[in-house]
C-alpha cells in the first residue's frame, strides 16, 4: 500500500505512464530504420499537417517547451528533414520548413499508424473513441493544473 491507501497499479497516473511506456517500445523498432525518434516523428508529422510554422507553434502543439525542441530542431535540421531561418518579419520568430528529404519521409512512415493500431489489439472505432476519450482527460488535468 502507498501512503494514501492505493496500491500502485490502482493509480491513473501510473496506468498513464506504463501505456506511455508501452506505447514508446512499439514505436522504437519502427522509428529505428527512419533514424528518428519519437519527439522526432512528432515534429515531423506536425509539419506534414502544417509545414512552416514557427517553434513556438510547433511547440504548443506537440507539448514541447522551446529548450527542449531546439536542439531536437538542430539535429533534425542537420539530418537534413528540415531547416530553421529567423522570421524577417520578427527576429525572434524562428520558421521551420521540411526540406524534400524531410517531405519524403512521410512516404518511408506510411506503414507506422496501421503497426501502432495492431499493436494495440482494437479496431479504428475503438481507437478514435480513447483517443477522445485522453483528449478530454488532458484538457480536464490541464484545466485543473491552471486553475
Amino acid at each position: 500500500m502507498t501512503p494514501n491507501g492505493l496500491p500502485l497499479d490502482d493509480h491513473l497516473c501510473f496506468a498513464l505512464y506504463g501505456a506511455h511506456q508501452a506505447m514508446g517500445a512499439v514505436y522504437k523498432p519502427l522509428l529505428e530504420p527512419l533514424g528518428l525518434t519519437y519527439p522526432q516523428y512528432l515534429v515531423l508529422l506536425a509539419l506534414w499537417q502544417q509545414d512552416d510554422q514557427t517553434v513556438g507553434h510547433l511547440g504548443a502543439q506537440i507539448g514541447l517547451a522551446s529548450n527542449t525542441l531546439t536542439p531536437l530542431l538542430k539535429r533534425m535540421e542537420a539530418a537534413g528533414h528540415l531547416t530553421r531561418t529567423r522570421s524577417s518579419a520578427d527576429e525572434r520568430q524562428v520558421r521551420l520548413v521540411l526540406t524534400e528529404p524531410g517531405r519524403a519521409m512521410q512516404t518511408r512512415a506510411q506503414h507506422l499508424a496501421g503497426c501502432i493500431l495492431a499493436a494495440t489489439g482494437l479496431d479504428a472505432h475503438e481507437v478514435t473513441e480513447l483517443q477522445q476519450r485522453i483528449r478530454d482527460l488532458r484538457d480536464r488535468l490541464a484545466q485543473s493544473a491552471a486553475s
